[in-house]
């Protein structure tokens, strides 16, 4: 009985378990419906919804979802409106205008998502702007002032404002216009460039998503342009071919100035059709310069300046101009002389009262050259002028002068002449000095070849030196310091070679000394003698400088024989430097039975004239060339 009862009990217990298990109710998702959508606008509208029943668990989110397509859920578009049971409200934003939408409230608790019925609506559609334009108001010859308001906005921002303009109405965007910010609301506008004179058109314009919307349309008439008033200038500064005026523009006729200036004629009343000088635009005073004109004549002047409307004249003034005289000018001392060129020019001082219409330098071989010998033309400004003479000769004497041009004529300056130096084979420069009718080096020669490119040695040695019979030459003491003062020392075998001088030029004879000679003062009777002959000669080809004291020369004639001493033709030994010098001719002796000697001429220290003599042809002696 025992174990039937514990049975029983315990049978009795599983049974009420199960009993009371299958009596719990399992929970569902909520019941609710839907409001109707409210407040609907371009972008925005309001539901919401009703929860009737929560379906046995809480409601922990409610809201409503949408979306373009139907039966929209949580996984489109939804607001979130927060726990509870109930009406709610809610409010969909970020729409797109003129679209239609469906909508369902939403309830969510443990056993998922309830929807409440659908319903659609569409959002309100967008509209351009409401807008009027503002009557034109501060008109002048080339602006005006305008503008709008905007009213309404048609649903959307306004993103540009302003207004359009045109000379035919209803003008649009796509003339000419201003921007003036964006927003609803009074906005002004400023029109310029505009043409004095004509009627434009004008709307006031706003842009916004829906389009481009226009405001009434005004119109008017920009101020018309009369020509300018002005005067004119009296006329100053006047020479034989300039002058200065100039003029006053006191009103500019309301159209901007585009030329002013001065117009000039012989006759009356001239025009711009006349001789001119155009000036740059604007008002106001203004100079002007008459150019080109003619010396000692009457020239009429007016000021004139032209606008939109036409060309108007300030008051005639007269003048007459002064009578030209010809330039006066010096001509610049040569420089930089070369064998084929020199440099020089001018400065005109006085232009004589002319424009100088040519200027530069002249020269020729013989005296007074003039522009129809060759010239320079120099096309500076400036009175002070440089001129490089191109094309000369080698050892030729020129005469040069700088020139000056006027309406008067060619005034000259100053005579120079000039003797073009002479460059040997290896480029060594010489300067030539002109006695009598001969053209000689006035300096050494210092080459160390003969004219056909060929070396002549340099023999340092004195056993060498004597032993040689063929061309040679050294330095003094073989001291090449001494090449650039004294030149080279040669035998008379270097001299025969009949190459030793630059092409054109040739070492002279003894009779061509001894027409030299004759020039500088020593008689015809004695030339031909051994030995010291005439007077001053030798003091006037010695230089001022090299000789020992008391021995210097006058150097009147511009040879300028230096001190270099010479080389002995016995011991090749260098003697005499400072006391004497030596110059060999081209000659030699061997008519009168000595052909081993060469005549040469000889200056000393304290001697004033000439020596003549002949020595040895293996004597070292320096070399003047002559002019072919």
């Amino acid at each position: 009985m025992k174990h039937l009862f514990k049975f029983f009990l315990t049978t009795l217990t599983v049974v009420i378990l199960l009993v009371l298990s299958g009596c719990k109710k399992e929970s569902v998702t909520p019941t609710l419906t839907t409001s109707s959508v409210q407040d609907i606008t371009y972008t925005s509208a309001k539901s919401g919804g009703e929860i009737t029943d929560n379906g046995g668990a809480a409601v922990t989110v409610r809201g409503t979802c949408w979306s373009t397509s139907t039966k929209p859920t949580v996984a489109d578009n939804f607001t979130t409106e927060g726990p509870g049971s109930g009406k709610f409200v809610c409010n969909m934003e970020d729409l797109t205008s003129g679209t239609t939408y469906y909508i369902r409230a939403y309830a969510t608790n443990s056993a998922g998502v309830g929807y409440g019925n659908e319903y659609s609506f569409k959002t309100t559609d967008l509209a351009v702007a409401t807008l009027t334009t503002t009557a034109i108001t501060g008109v002048t010859f080339t602006s005006a002032v305008s503008g709008g308001e905007i009213t309404e906005d048609g649903g959307s921002d306004i993103s540009a404002r302003g207004i359009v303009w045109g000379i035919i109405s209803n003008p649009t965007t796509a003339n000419s216009k201003t921007s003036d910010g964006s927003g609803k609301g009074l906005f002004t506008s400023s029109m310029t460039d505009l043409t004095p004179g004509t009627t434009y058109y004008v709307r006031a314009y706003a842009i916004n998503s829906a389009g481009t919307a226009y405001g009434t349309e005004v119109s008017f008439i920009t101020t018309a342009v009369v020509i300018p008033t002005l005067t004119t200038n009296a006329v100053t500064a006047i020479t034989s071919e300039t002058a200065t005026s100039g003029g006053i523009i006191t009103n500019e006729g309301g159209g901007p100035v585009t030329e002013r200036g001065i117009c000039w004629s012989t006759t009356e009343n001239p025009t711009t059709a006349s001789n001119k000088r155009a000036e740059l635009n604007g008002t106001g005073s203004f100079t002007s310069n008459l150019n080109g004109l003619t010396g000692n004549t009457t020239y009429y002047v007016r000021a004139y300046a032209i606008n939109s409307a036409g060309t108007a004249y300030g008051n005639q003034v007269s003048f007459t101009t002064t009578v030209v005289l010809l330039p006066t000018l010096t001509t610049t001392e040569p420089s930089e002389l070369t064998s084929i060129g020199a440099k020089t020019g001018g400065n005109i001082s006085n232009t004589g009262g002319g424009v100088i219409t040519a200027k530069g330098v002249c020269w020729s071989t013989s005296e007074n050259p003039t522009t129809i010998n060759n010239k320079t033309s120099d096309t500076s400004e400036s009175t002070s002028f440089v001129s490089n003479i191109t094309g000369l000769t080698n050892g030729t004497a020129y005469h040069i002068r700088a020139y000056a041009t006027n309406s008067a004529g060619t005034a000259y300056g100053n005579e120079y002449i000039i003797m073009t130096p002479v460059t040997d084979i290896e480029g060594n420069l010489y300067k030539t000095v002109l006695i009598g009718a001969q053209v000689w080096m006035s300096e050494n020669l210092k080459v160390g070849k003969l004219n056909d490119n060929a070396s002549i040695p340099n023999v340092p040695d004195n056993a060498q030196w004597i032993a040689m019979t063929t061309p040679a030459y050294s330095w003094y003491n073989n001291d090449a310091t001494n090449k650039n003062i004294y030149g080279a020392l040669y035998n008379w075998i270097t001299i025969n070679t009949g190459k030793l001088c630059p092409t054109g030029w040739h070492v002279p004879t003894d009779e061509e000394y001894n027409t030299m000679e004759i020039h500088l003062g020593i008689s015809a009777s004695v030339v031909n003698n051994w030995g010291f002959r005439g007077t001053d000669e030798g003091t006037k080809l010695k230089g001022t400088s090299t000789w020992s004291a008391g021995g210097n020369g006058s150097n009147s004639s511009g040879f300028n024989a230096l001190a270099g001493g010479y080389r002995q033709w016995d011991d090749g030994s260098f003697p005499g430097v400072g006391v004497i010098t030596y110059f060999w001719t081209s000659s030699d002796d061997a008519a009168n039975g000595n052909p081993t000697v060469g005549w040469y001429r000889r200056a000393d220290n304290n001697e004033t004239r000439i020596h003549k003599g002949a020595t040895e042809k293996e004597g070292g002696k320096y070399v003047r060339c002559m002019k072919n």
